[in-house]
């Protein structure tokens, strides 16, 4: 797996294909809904971070560097 939202995207994507594919077993089936369910809790969390990200860089953007060491990830702070 790669490490970029649109890689998130396309494997969501491939995990609802797998889904609907038609004639697949109860077993499978049940196999394909798990890992959909642990694909959906780990998206929200990768999700949850790529907007807490977001909100820091709209900080800095906003405030410039007076905001750095309350935000040490995305810049130096000041000691």
């Amino acid at each position: 797996m790669k490490n970029k939202l649109s890689d998130l995207n396309n494997h969501l994507f491939a995990q609802m294909e797998r889904l609907a594919e038609e004639g697949i077993s109860e077993e499978n089936l049940k196999q394909e809904v798990a890992r959909a369910e642990a694909m959906v809790d780990i998206s929200d969390q990768v999700l949850r971070v790529a907007d807490t990200n977001l909100k820091a860089a709209k900080l800095f953007a906003d405030h410039g560097e007076a905001v750095l060491p309350m935000l040490p990830s995305v810049g130096k702070a000041q000691t």
